[in-house]
C-alpha cells in the first residue's frame, strides 16, 4: 500500500448517498480525516471510458467504492445496468487506482454466497455461490477489482440498516417493519433465510480502521457479529421498539419475489476482529443503538 500523507490518508469516496456512504462521510468528519465524497457531476459511474479523465486532477491515497446497483429484483428483470456499475465500474476504477498507486476498498455483499451447502458461519475463504444477478455481478466486481490492481480490500457488508436509509431502496428494513407493525398490527416474514444484520455505522467505522492500521490487501467480511433469520430479526425490532404488533414465520415460499435469496448467508468475522484488534457488536447491540438514534427505542 502506498505510504499515506503525514495527515493520514486522502480518501476518496464513491456513493457518497447511501447509507453506508453517508456514515462513512460522518465518521470520517468526526475523526477529521481527509475525505471528499464524489457525485454526479464530478463524475459518473455509467462513463467509464471517461473515468481516468475525471479524476485525473484528483489526489487521494485510498478509493472507498460503496457504488452499486442494490435493488435485487430489478438487476434480475435487467441486468445490464447491474453489469455496468457492480462489476466494470469497479474494474475500472480499480485499474485507475493502480495507476495512481493508491488502495481501492471495494464494498462487496453476503449474496455472493446462497447456493453453497454449509449452515455454518461463511469465512472469506469459503467458496462464493451467488444465487441471483445481484450476487453475481457484485462477485464479478471482486474479481475484476483485485485483478486490476494488487492492493484492493474487498469489504463484503450485510443485511445493512443505517439512520441515513437506503437512498435506493426508499427507506431500510427495520424502519419498514416498525412501520408496517403500527399500520397493520401483525407482520408476516420469512423465517429461511438467515443472515448477518449489520448496522451502516459499524460496517463504516470498521472500514475506516480498516484503512487506519493499513490492513493487508484481501476479503474481509465486515458485519456485526451473531446472526438472524429475517422473522428472528423483524421479532426483535417490534419488540425493542415497542410496536403493538404480532411477527408471525412464514417460509420463502409464500413470498414470492423475481430474485431468489439466499437462505443461508451469515458471514463469519474473525479477521476482520483480528485485523481492528477488537470486537465487532452484536447486531442486538447495533439494532438498540440505531432504535435510540431515531426515536424508537422503548426503555
Amino acid at each position: 500500500m502506498t505510504s499515506p500523507n503525514k495527515d493520514g490518508p486522502r480518501i476518496a469516496l464513491f456513493g457518497a448517498n447511501g447509507q453506508l456512504g453517508q456514515d462513512l462521510s460522518a465518521i470520517a468528519a468526526t475523526r477529521g480525516l481527509s475525505l471528499i465524497a464524489l457525485r454526479r457531476p464530478r463524475f459518473d459511474a455509467t462513463d467509464l471510458a471517461g473515468l481516468d479523465a475525471a479524476l485525473a486532477d484528483l489526489d487521494f491515497d485510498v478509493a472507498i467504492n460503496s457504488v452499486a446497483v442494490t435493488r435485487v429484483d430489478d438487476c434480475e428483470k435487467d441486468p445490464a445496468p447491474a453489469v455496468a456499475i457492480n462489476a466494470h465500474f469497479a474494474e475500472a476504477l480499480a485499474r485507475t487506482c493502480a495507476r495512481k498507486k493508491a488502495r481501492l476498498v471495494q464494498v462487496s455483499t453476503d449474496y455472493v454466497f446462497g447456493g453453497q451447502a454449509s449452515r455454518e458461519p461463511l469465512d472469506e475463504d469459503a467458496a462464493p455461490a451467488p444465487i441471483n444477478v445481484y450476487g453475481e455481478t457484485k462477485l464479478l466486481g471482486e474479481t475484476l477489482a483485485r485483478q486490476e490492481s494488487d492492493d484492493v480490500i474487498v469489504a463484503r457488508v450485510a443485511s445493512l440498516f443505517g439512520v441515513a436509509g437506503a437512498s435506493g431502496k426508499g427507506g431500510n428494513f427495520v424502519e419498514t417493519m416498525i412501520r408496517f407493525g403500527r399500520e397493520r398490527g401483525a407482520l408476516k416474514v420469512v423465517a429461511d433465510q438467515v443472515m448477518s444484520p449489520t448496522s451502516s455505522w459499524d460496517a463504516a467505522e470498521a472500514i475506516l480502521d480498516l484503512i487506519k492500521v493499513q490492513a493487508p490487501a484481501g476479503v474481509y467480511h465486515v458485519v456485526n457479529s451473531g446472526a438472524a433469520s429475517w422473522h428472528e430479526f423483524a421479532a426483535a425490532i417490534i419488540d425493542r421498539a415497542g410496536v403493538e404488533a404480532t411477527v408471525s414465520p412464514i417460509p420463502t415460499s409464500e413470498f414470492p419475489t423475481p430474485a431468489r435469496r439466499p437462505p443461508y448467508s451469515v458471514l463469519a468475522n474473525a479477521r476482520v476482529e483480528k485485523a481492528l484488534g477488537r470486537s465487532m457488536p452484536s447486531w442486538q447491540d447495533a439494532l438498540d443503538r440505531y432504535l435510540t438514534a431515531k426515536g424508537h427505542r422503548q426503555t
